[in-house]
C-alpha cells in the first residue's frame, strides 16, 4: 500500500491521496520522462500567468444561459474579500482588461465629459450591445485596488474609435486616439501604474465582426506607440505596447510586425481551439491527446515569424477560453478542465511564449473564480501551483510509454532544481516514471543514489540527509473521481477557502528520492526535484 517516512515530525503517506484509484483499481503501465538540461528552449516572464477581466454586462447570454451576472469590471464588487486574496496570493498576477466590447467604449476623461452610459443590449448592432462608457471614477477605484492587490495591469484600447466599418465587413480609416490618450495621460498624472497598453480586440486577420488591414493596423500601433514615449518620458518603467489582441493569422501578423518596426513589444494572439460552449463532445476533445496537439502548430507558427522578422517582439497569449462564447458550466470551470489548461500552459512555454492570460479571472463559465461567489474553481489552484512551482526556463521533455501523459519540465522556482508536470488523460492506468537527464537514467534505489552517466550533466548531492534526497509532489485529483466537479484535490484533500476568505495553503508531500514517481489515472502531478541540478537551470 506503499511506504511510511517521517519528515518534520509528520507521518505522510506516499501511495495517499486516492487508494481506489492508485492500490489496486487500475492497470499500472512503466514509462519513462526524458528531460533535455543542456539548454533552455524557451523563457517565460516570471509572472508567466495572467487572466483576464471582460466588460460583458449581466445581459450577456449565450445559447440561453446568462453567465456574467455582476462579473465586468464595470459592476464588479471590488471590496468581496475572496477576490482580493485570490489575487494577492499571486504577488503579482497579470490582470488583462479588455474582450470584445472594448472597441465600443468611450472613456470618460478631463477633457472628454459627455454623459457616462452604460451598455444596452440590442440584436442589431455589432456584438448585440450599444456603446458604452468607462466613468472616470470606475477606472480610479478600479486603480485603487489593483494597487492593493498588487495586480500588474495590461488595459485593451478602443480601436475601432473613430472608423467607420463598411458592408464587407472591413473598418476603414484611421484610428482617432484622442479618446485613448486622454486615458493615457489621466493615468500617468494620476500615478496609476500600467503594466502595457493592448490596441484593439480581434480585429486582425478576417476578425470577429469586423477586421483593420494590417497596414493599417500598423500605422496605428505606432501611433499607440508615440503617445506612450511621450506620455511616459520622464517615468520608468515604460508600459509595454501591445498588439494585436486576436486570432493567429501568420500572413497578417508577419505584416504588422514587418511594418511596425521597434514601435511595439508584445504580439498577443486568442486560444479558443475547443469550438463552442455549447459543444457536446468538449470533454472528448480534452482528453485527446491528438486535438491538444493541434494547437502546436499555432505556437510553431508565430515564434517561426517573430524570429525570422528580426524583431525583439515577443509572444504572448493575450486571452484564452478554451471554448467560445463563455465556455461550458460543468466542463471549463470544472476539474476536466485543468488538463487542457495546464497543458496549454506547459506548450505555449515551450515555444518562447512570455505569459499566458486565461480568460477569464471571473466571469462566463471559464473563470478561475466562480462568477457569483468568487470561490476558487479548480483551475485557479492549477494556476497558483503553476506559478509558485515553475521557473522560467523551460526544458525539452518527452514521454515515452503512453500517448495519454503530457510532460513539461521547467527549471524550479524554488531552487536551483526542477519541477516536472505530469497530466495523465488516461482514466484506467496508474504510470509510473523513471526520469533520464540527457540520456542518463537515475536508477532509484533504497538508501543510496546509483547513476550510469552517459554525459556530465548530472550533479547529485554528495549528502545523504534525507532533506536533500527528498521530493515534493502535489497530486491533483478530481473529488469522488468526476471529471466535472467543480472541487480539487490536493494530495488527496479538498482545496477550499477558509472562513475568512483566505486561499488555501497548498502543501505537498515529501517523497524519498528512492520511491518512483507515480501519477494516478485522471490525475495532474508537479514534482519539484531540488536535488537535480542541470546546466540549463545553474
Amino acid at each position: 500500500m506503499g511506504s511510511l517516512f517521517l519528515q518534520k515530525g509528520m507521518l505522510v503517506w506516499i501511495c495517499l491521496f486516492s487508494l481506489r484509484l492508485i492500490c489496486g483499481y487500475s492497470e499500472v503501465a512503466q514509462g519513462s520522462v526524458f528531460i533535455d538540461g543542456k539548454n533552455a528552449i524557451g523563457r517565460t516572464d516570471n509572472n508567466f500567468i495572467c487572466a483576464t477581466l471582460d466588460w460583458w454586462p449581466p445581459e450577456k447570454c449565450d445559447y440561453g444561459t446568462c453567465a456574467w451576472d455582476h462579473a465586468s469590471f464595470l459592476n464588479l464588487d471590488l471590496n468581496n474579500i475572496i477576490f482580493l486574496n485570490a489575487i494577492k496570493a499571486f504577488s503579482p498576477l497579470k490582470i488583462r482588461l479588455g474582450g470584445t466590447l472594448q472597441d465600443k467604449v468611450i472613456y470618460e476623461t478631463e477633457d472628454h465629459k459627455q454623459p457616462c452610459v452604460s451598455f444596452v443590449k440590442n440584436t442589431s448592432e455589432m456584438f448585440g450591445f450599444t456603446s458604452g462608457c468607462l466613468p472616470l471614477s470606475r477606472w480610479d477605484e478600479l486603480n485603487a485596488f489593483f494597487n492593493k492587490s498588487g495586480a500588474s495591469i495590461i488595459f485593451g484600447l478602443n480601436a475601432l474609435y473613430g472608423r467607420s466599418v463598411h458592408p464587407d465587413g472591413l473598418s476603414v480609416g484611421a484610428w482617432d486616439s484622442s479618446n485613448a490618450e486622454s486615458l493615457i495621460r489621466y493615468t500617468v498624472k494620476k500615478g496609476y501604474a500600467i503594466h502595457g497598453w493592448e490596441l484593439g480586440n480581434e480585429l486582425c486577420g478576417s476578425g470577429v465582426g469586423t477586421r483593420v488591414a494590417a497596414d493599417q493596423y500598423a500605422s496605428d500601433t505606432t501611433a499607440l506607440y508615440k503617445i506612450v514615449l511621450d506620455a511616459y518620458k520622464n517615468f520608468e518603467p515604460r508600459p509595454l505596447v501591445i498588439a494585436p489582441g486576436g486570432f493567429f493569422d501568420e500572413g497578417w501578423f508577419r505584416e504588422l510586425i514587418n511594418k511596425t518596426g521597434k514601435s511595439f513589444d508584445v504580439a498577443t494572439h486568442h486560444i479558443y481551439n475547443l469550438g463552442p460552449g455549447r459543444d457536446e463532445h468538449l470533454v472528448d476533445k480534452i482528453l485527446d491527446p491528438s486535438y491538444l496537439d493541434g494547437e502546436a502548430d499555432t505556437f510553431s507558427k508565430l515564434q517561426n515569424v517573430l524570429k525570422t522578422s528580426g524583431t525583439s517582439v515577443v509572444a504572448w497569449v493575450g486571452e484564452a477560453g478554451g471554448a467560445y462564447n463563455s465556455g461550458r458550466d460543468h466542463v471549463t470551470n470544472a476539474f476536466v478542465f485543468s488538463f487542457w489548461y495546464l497543458d496549454q500552459l506547459g506548450m505555449s512555454a515551450a515555444y518562447d511564449t512570455k505569459a499566458y492570460c486565461r480568460q477569464t479571472l471571473i466571469g462566463g463559465n471559464y473563470g478561475l473564480l466562480n462568477t457569483t461567489t468568487f470561490v476558487p474553481n479548480p483551475d485557479y489552484y492549477s494556476a497558483l501551483l503553476w506559478h509558485r512551482l515553475m521557473g522560467r526556463n523551460v526544458l525539452s521533455t518527452t514521454f515515452s510509454g503512453s500517448k495519454k501523459i503530457r510532460a513539461y519540465a521547467h527549471c524550479a522556482k524554488q531552487s536551483r532544481g526542477i519541477t516536472l508536470l505530469l497530466i495523465n488523460l488516461d482514466g484506467n492506468t496508474t504510470m509510473s516514471a523513471n526520469v533520464a537527464f540527457n540520456g542518463t537514467m537515475l536508477h532509484q534505489r533504497k538508501h543510496r543514489h546509483h547513476s550510469h552517466r552517459k554525459s556530465s550533466s548530472i550533479r547529485l548531492p554528495k549528502s545523504r540527509k534525507i532533506a536533500s534526497n527528498t521530493r515534493q509532489e502535489y497530486h491533483l485529483t478530481a473529488k469522488d473521481g468526476d471529471l466535472q466537479s467543480q472541487t480539487m484535490l490536493l494530495n488527496g484533500k479538498p482545496l477550499t477557502i477558509d472562513s475568512f476568505g483566505n486561499i488555501p495553503s497548498l502543501e505537498p508531500i515529501f517523497v524519498n528520492s528512492t520511491e518512483p514517481l507515480t501519477v494516478a489515472p485522471f490525475s495532474i502531478v508537479f514534482v519539484h526535484i531540488p536535488y537535480v541540478i542541470l546546466p540549463a537551470c545553474s
